[in-house]
């Protein structure tokens, strides 16, 4: 019997103990797609790893290679790969040729089409254990086969190759998952309609490379030394990066798909990052803990904007396109193969921590790592001749999980030496010794505690063993995946039409590729080098005239970011002079998209602003909870106040939110607002209230048509919106129309329709709400820009 024989040849090895262990149980791997590119360069050589890891463990092993290619053309492809298989260089060559005979003999290929192909081979499996007289354990199916494949496999092995009860079932399946949220839901929806959750094994390699998994041990035994540092009164910066020097010659169908941020950002770097940043769980050996501080980690991540990319695009990368895709000369590609992104953690932990994740095709270097700098707050007076340099305080601080390549050719674990001398698994890391000509971040490898692996293993083959001893927490689980998508699908959405930078890519890109950060954004640190494309708008010189009025009060208009730079400083300017008269200023801002790029350029360039004596409100609200982040407040806090020094008391958000309900009248949150006001705000009249419009004329929560608001007593009101969230609590017009300024902001094209109409209407506050903002005793300025007002 074929089994049995190969056990016994093992056994007179002396490879195993006895022939009754072997027989605990029997594991069948199905590795589909076992004739193409990743089973060929790593699929079949970590199934052997694993064979040879596991000989002696009391499993018995058969190996399935399958494919859609019929039996004799697809044995003769499968065999070519196997005879190649190699054995680790500690590995007696005698008992590396016996493994890998009884390798070859315990692997048989299938052609995997039809559901009839899918019974045909659990009924061989079923066969073989019954000849061998074995139970079976377990089986293993790999997904090695494009995504689009994966709901009918699926299908096939949930209807007619499952296991027996008392057997588990594992499958493995290859990125990408998905395309974005949206796709990454419908691809796990078909999935857990197949398979329970604990079956699924979704591989993101990186896991598996040695210094990204040895993340959570490191922190985990060095407790004692991270526990007072790990955090952001200690650190300064933390990079995830990985640089390549190849192009995307060859894959760029793939890219045109995907691009750099879905290649790598969106799973290998943030995978690497939640490794950093998620709470050590008390137990890292329990995968349901880890998996859940990876979550917690996940939910924790601030939104990314437009601004938190800087993204590229190698120069041969277009003409590489029009020549495999067939595209025309003039094809403009918009996929950045380039992309720096700033990740910010609202968690106590992280909070104003820069973490900065850069990947790039056709660059200076290949080379993976993981890099935690630390603040240094030291001065050294003796000067550094004199100093033992290895453990000076004043040399930089960091903790570096090298993955690969680069200068140091290999996975390694840098501590600098003037934090802490580390912990690490003697069996598996050793402290390295020599190449002392080497620099790591332009340090001297003597300036650190240096550990690489003992034995070097292929990511593959750590993640195979992974899926062999049913360690999910060195894969994706579906909530992850989707906690991923959800946080990455905004920027992609917001960056698909954003320009790229070119770059010629290798050494030649010199500081092309540079960025910096500055409060929260992060941009190129050198301007364009070479202007690529003539300006397609007019300038405002080229029209003949923009009047200075509209609906009879004073207009401000300019390019966008002119026209805010403008209204920030007439803000600034009103409160000066509004706090020199009286002492305090009483601000009133209206939530939505437009004023998002306010908030952020008076926190950036608006030092001198009289914060200490603004009192800020809201003009209007969504009744959701002030932390979703649907709520006005969410976005005016994210953008402005977290980075200004308002005195908290003088912060006031919208009662939406009382005893445990949304805008309920009885709750009476509006009289609430309006007795604040009123104890707070001379006369109800505040020194300033900035307005939006919207594309139907509404103004503050004030929509055409409004029950409330828009005329009587009332000074607060609850409204309903057209659109969701319905439910809104806004300033009335008449308490508007008592303020001292108000000033109106319309920006972006898709306002231009409006903005015509209301040039020429008159006062209709039921049908244009905005129409009706007329100050009884104070000043009207409209800022709209010229994209909205010129279309």
């Amino acid at each position: 019997k074929m089994l049995r024989r190969v056990l016994c040849t093992v056994l007179f090895l002396g490879a195993l103990p006895s022939l009754a262990e072997v027989s605990q149980g029997h594991i069948s791997v199905v590795l589909l797609g076992a004739t193409g590119d990743l089973a060929k360069k790593y699929l079949w050589q970590g199934l052997f790893q694993l064979y040879m890891d596991q000989v002696s463990s009391g499993h018995s092993f058969t190996f399935h290679g399958a494919a859609l290619t019929a039996l004799e053309p697809g044995q003769r492809l499968m065999f070519d790969v196997l005879k190649k298989l190699a054995c680790p260089r500690d590995e007696s060559p005698n008992r590396c040729a016996v493994l890998k005979d009884q390798f070859l003999k315990l692997s048989q290929y299938h052609q995997l089409k039809t559901a009839e192909n899918y019974t045909v081979l659990n009924r061989e499996i079923e066969t073989l254990l019954r000849q061998e007289g074995l139970k079976e354990a377990g089986r293993i199916f790999y997904f090695s086969v494009p995504p689009f494949a994966y709901t009918e496999i699926a299908r096939h092995i949930n209807s007619s190759c499952r296991p027996p009860p008392g057997a588990w079932l594992r499958v493995v399946l290859e990125k990408p998952f998905g395309h974005d949220l949206e796709s990454a839901q419908q691809l796990a929806a078909e999935l857990t309609s197949f398979f329970r959750e604990e079956e699924m094994y979704r591989v993101d390699h990186y896991l598996g490379k040695q210094a990204v998994a040895h993340i959570l041990p490191f922190r985990d035994q060095n407790r004692q030394f991270l526990d007072p540092i790990w955090n952001r009164h200690h650190v300064e910066r933390v990079e995830v990066v990985l640089k390549e020097t190849v192009d995307a010659k060859g894959r760029t169908s793939f890219y045109e798909q995907y691009g750099v941020i879905r290649d790598v950002l969106q799973n290998h770097l943030t995978e690497a990052l939640m490794f950093l940043t998620m709470e050590l769980p008390a137990n890292v050996s329990r995968a349901e803990e880890v998996l859940q501080c990876k979550l917690q980690a996940f939910q924790s991540l601030r939104g990314l904007e437009k601004n938190s990319a800087v993204l590229g695009q190698y120069q041969a990368y277009a003409s590489q396109v029009q020549e495999e895709l067939q595209k025309a000369q003039d094809y403009i590609s918009a996929t950045p193969t380039f992309a720096g992104v700033l990740i910010h953690s609202d968690s106590l932990r992280w909070e104003g921590v820069p973490f900065l994740l850069t990947s790039g095709k056709a660059l200076d270097e290949r080379v993976g790592y993981v890099r935690v700098l630390f603040k240094n707050r030291a001065y050294c007076t003796q000067s550094e001749t004199l100093r033992d340099t290895g453990h000076s305080q004043c040399k930089a601080k960091q903790i570096i999980f090298y993955i690969g390549h680069g200068a140091l050719n290999t996975p390694a674990v840098l501590v600098s030496r003037n934090l802490f001398r580390p912990v690490m698994p003697e069996g598996s890391w050793r402290e390295a010794v020599g190449q002392s000509d080497l620099h790591v971040f332009g340090q001297p490898l003597s300036d650190y505690y240096v550990y690489s692996p003992v034995k070097e293993r292929d990511a593959y083959s750590v993640l195979i063993s992974n899926i062999y001893h049913g360690r999910k927490d060195f894969f994706i689980t579906t909530e992850n995946l989707l906690a991923s998508w959800g946080f990455w699908t905004p920027l992609l959405n917001r960056i698909s039409d954003q320009p790229l930078r070119l770059y010629p890519g290798g050494v030649e890109n010199q500081h092309l590729l540079d960025f910096e950060m500055e409060s929260g954004e992060v941009a190129f640190t050198l301007a364009e080098a070479v202007e690529l494309l003539k300006p397609n708008r007019l300038m405002p010189g080229d029209y003949r005239t923009i009047q200075s009025k509209f609906r009879q009060s004073p207009l401000v208009s300019a390019w966008s970011e002119d026209l805010i730079s403008q209204l920030a400083s007439d803000i600034e300017k009103t409160a000066s002079r509004t706090v020199a008269h009286s002492g305090q200023f009483h601000l009133a801002l209206s939530g939505g998209s437009s004023p998002v790029i306010l908030f952020k350029r008076l926190a950036r360039h608006h030092y001198a602003f009289p914060w200490k004596h603004t009192h800020i409100w809201l003009v209007d609200e969504r009744c959701v909870p002030l932390t979703d982040t649907e709520s006005n407040f969410f976005s005016l806090h994210n953008h402005l106040l977290q980075s200004v020094r308002v005195p908290y008391f003088n912060v006031h958000p919208m009662p939406v939110h009382l005893n445990q309900r949304l805008c309920v009248e009885e709750d009476r949150g509006t009289e609430l607002y309006a007795k604040e006001i009123m104890a707070l705000v001379a006369n109800a009249s505040f020194d300033l209230v900035l307005l939006g419009v919207g594309t139907d004329g509404h103004t503050a929560s004030l929509f055409p048509q409004s029950e409330n608001g828009l005329e009587g007593a009332q000074t607060v009101v609850l409204t309903e919106s057209p659109v969701k969230p319905h439910q809104r609590m806004s300033l009335s017009l008449p308490l508007i129309n008592k303020a001292r300024q108000v000033f109106v902001l319309v920006l972006g094209k898709g306002k231009h329709d409006i903005t015509v109409l209301l040039s020429r209407v008159g006062h209709e506050p039921r049908k244009w709400p905005v129409s009706g903002v007329s100050p009884s005793s104070g000043q009207l300025v409209w800022y709209v820009d010229y994209e909205a007002l010129l279309g």
